[in-house]
């Protein structure tokens, strides 16, 4: 590869980034609607056209990723709701996926008439179904009876098997049997305490590029499926993987223990990479161990389709006063009805717009990073957060605020103490103006130091040209 053009097909708008790998250099930005109406390639060749403009050359190569359709849904079927059920959960996210529905136990069991149900499965329109349930060595009848349950019912969609590794092959040839397409992975929780994402995480990338993104008919030849690498927030967090670890042995140190909040106009997802170390080495004895590598959805906070979210959930926290939150509720209702509304940077008559968007940003990062830090049960422990030496937020309406405006909205980050984890209050916070962290991920697996490079440039000042107005708001 020398210039290859990284792109990120998402619900609203397609970003791409031309960077050169021999240096790591981000050469040129641009961002298009995205044309969910007509072939999503129009938009991404539009994006292509204008990156290559404005760099003055032209892409080798193109490596994409996308959310456009609704993203990757997964459904995750599991044992217990606190043990295999959570870890499928967990892990679920990190593969990039957002999850749309957890059934735990036997599904459709007469003997258990409140136990979880298909019909509730069916109404979720998964993409995907992870089913995961028991030990290496452990209980294997929910597996099994799940499989069986699940090739029967009426929902064509893969499966991803992450369960008990003495009855997967059993569980595979069940759903087999009945032309159900089925990918067998390494167990989620092999022994209670250890939490093994990468085989789950490796089988939903291939689901999700060989039947599930040319199913969501974006586009109508094969080109895009061709392109598409991974759902974008499997990306992100490769990229997020990247800066932390860095490239030592080729120059490039890593940033180490790491945070990233992504405000969208649907979601605000975040994103951690950690070192356990000392205490927090003790975290693995819980029952479904800390995932070092994580990433948390927010389904209900965004700027636009997730606004009305995050005034609710803002009230619920104790973080608005009864007039800001009426204030805030009248925008909210607006920004959702028209999710494609920039208050204009020009017009005076829209600053409280502007203002109510700079307050729904800080919120829905408050409410994100306190869920993302707090123990998922009464028993467990926070995440240990307070050793990240870097905080870095993306998504549109920090790249295109000013510097004042930035720090208001991250100022949570490292100085909220009300979510009950320790706060990072010794941390760096940047912006990734350049929104290269999707890059870095897309390009990791084929130019390593290249990757490292672009993500260590993750809060310099970039002397690209500005995408425009929301290229960088993903919902």
């Amino acid at each position: 590869m020398s210039d290859v053009l990284l792109v990120d097909v998402g619900s609203t708008f397609t970003k791409a980034a031309l960077v050169d790998t021999a240096t790591g250099r981000l050469l040129a930005t641009a961002g298009h609607p995205t044309t969910l109406g007509t072939d999503v390639l129009e938009g991404l060749d539009a994006a292509r056209a204008e990156a290559e403009r404005r760099a003055g050359r032209r892409a080798d190569d193109i490596l994409a990723c996308s959310s456009a359709g609704g993203g990757l849904r997964i459904a995750v079927v599991g044992y217990e709701r606190l043990v295999t059920a959570e870890a499928g959960h967990r892990v679920a996210l990190s593969a990039g996926g957002k999850v749309v529905h957890v059934a735990a136990g036997p599904l459709d069991d007469p003997r258990t008439p409140d136990g979880p149900r298909l019909d509730d499965l069916r109404a979720a329109r998964p993409d995907v179904v992870l089913l995961v349930g028991g030990t290496d060595g452990g209980n294997a009848a929910v597996l099994l009876h799940n499989a069986r349950r699940l090739g029967i019912a009426r929902l064509p969609v893969p499966v991803v098997v992450a369960g008990n590794a003495d009855v997967a092959d059993a569980a595979r040839a069940e759903l087999e049997r009945r032309g159900r397409h089925v990918v067998v992975a390494r167990n989620v929780l092999p022994r209670i305490g250890v939490l093994d994402p990468l085989g789950a995480r490796a089988a939903i990338r291939e689901v999700f590029l060989s039947h599930v993104i040319g199913g969501k008919h974006l586009s109508r030849g094969p080109r895009f499926a061709r392109l598409v690498r991974a759902a974008t927030p499997d990306a992100v967090l490769a990229g997020v993987e990247v800066l932390a670890d860095g490239a030592p042995a080729d120059g490039v140190p890593g940033a180490g223990d790491v945070l990233v909040v992504d405000v969208g106009g649907a979601t605000t997802d975040v994103y951690s990479v950690l070192t356990p170390d000392g205490e927090d080495a003790a975290l693995a004895r819980e029952v479904v161990a800390t995932l070092w590598r994580a990433r948390t959805v927010e389904g209900d906070l965004g700027m636009r389709w997730g606004a009305p979210g995050v005034v609710t959930a803002a009230v619920a926290e104790r973080l608005l006063d009864a007039p800001d939150a009426a204030r805030l509720a009248t925008h909210a209702v607006r920004a959702h009805a028209e999710p494609g509304w920039v208050p204009s940077p020009d017009d005076p008559a829209a600053a409280a717009a502007r203002n109510a968007d700079t307050d729904l940003a800080r919120l829905a990062v408050t409410v994100a990073l306190r869920r993302h830090g707090r123990p998922g049960s009464p028993s467990a422990n926070p995440r240990p957060l307070r050793d990240v030496a870097l905080v870095v937020g993306s998504g549109g309406v920090l790249r295109h605020a000013d510097a004042a405006t930035r720090a208001r909205i991250l100022a949570s980050a490292t100085a909220d103490h009300g979510g009950g984890w320790r706060v990072p209050d010794r941390a760096s916070v940047v912006v990734d103006t350049g929104y290269v962290l999707f890059a870095a991920g897309l390009l990791a697996d084929a130019e390593p130091v290249a990757a490292a490079r672009l993500a260590a440039s993750v809060g310099a000042v970039s002397n690209t040209e500005d995408p425009g107005p929301g290229a960088g708001c993903r919902p």
